[in-house]
């Protein structure tokens, strides 16, 4: 039996020492076994990407201030159609006002051809100027020409005489020029308001020869506009402006008088 046992022992050994001295045999790769019958090698097989999807991440409400709202824009008022007033003040026989040269009557409508155009001119007559002014009938409004003012209207100028005169200190160069600029305006306001601020010094010896120019040509503008507008003659509208300027004259100087008197007494 020991024997048996010592046999035994002796088989397994050497079956244990063949298995630690037999060398591993390496894995022939699959590539190599492919390259050995067609003697072309297999290309790697690209492995597929999935694209992940990248989350942006959350961005921080940010307070905006709120938007300025548009305001709707103003519906635009319809058309409105000029007054028959204003046609009518086109006729023959009417007197219009044409900013550069005052006040003329349209003497006659007539037409005029210029190439291949034909156009209707008004034929408007300045008897102080002596003169003939032909002005299209389309461009009448364009250039200035207007009617003449009504009698409301006169009452207002009335009332820009009787207010108090502006005084300027600057230079006279520069005040002329303005005084001018209102007068060819052909605004019946803005030379009422010249006539007022170079009334007061009308009666002054030491006043220069442009000054007194420039305010009688204002004060012929004025005077030609109220006796269209009264239907007068021109004599009788200057002695009617020349009233109310003198009587605001005087009552200027009277209280200025009476203003010294109580700061003499004052004093």
């Amino acid at each position: 039996m020991a024997k048996n046992k010592n046999l035994r022992k002796k088989i397994q050994a050497k079956k244990s020492v063949k298995k630690a001295t037999k060398k591993p045999v390496a894995k022939k790769h699959v590539a190599k076994k492919h390259i050995a019958k067609t003697g072309i090698a297999k290309k790697p097989v690209a492995k597929k990407i999935v694209a992940k999807k990248v989350v942006a991440p959350k961005q921080k409400a940010i307070a905006h201030k709120p938007a300025p709202q548009k305001m709707a824009a103003p519906k635009t008022a319809p058309a409105v159609k000029q007054p028959a007033q204003k046609a009518a003040s086109y006729k023959v026989g009417h007197h219009v006002v044409y900013p550069t040269h005052g006040v003329g009557r349209i003497m006659a409508e007539e037409t005029q051809m210029i190439g291949d155009i034909e156009l209707r001119m008004l034929v408007i007559s300045f008897e102080k100027d002596k003169m003939t002014l032909r002005v299209p009938v389309h461009r009448a409004a364009a250039a200035g020409l207007r009617p003449v003012s009504s009698i409301d209207q006169m009452k207002k100028v009335f009332n820009t005489l009787k207010a108090r005169a502006r005084t300027s200190r600057g230079m006279w160069s520069r005040r002329a020029q303005e005084y001018e600029t209102k007068i060819n305006s052909g605004n019946i306001f803005f030379i009422a308001e010249v006539v007022r601020d170079l009334h007061q010094n009308v009666d002054q010896s030491e006043r220069s020869y442009s000054e007194r120019m420039i305010y009688e040509s204002a004060l012929a503008r004025l005077v030609g506009e109220l006796a269209a507008a009264e239907t007068i003659s021109h004599e009788v509208a200057t002695d009617k402006l020349m009233k109310l300027l003198r009587a605001k004259v005087a009552a200027s100087n009277a209280a200025a008088a009476a203003a010294a008197e109580v700061a003499k007494e004052a004093a």
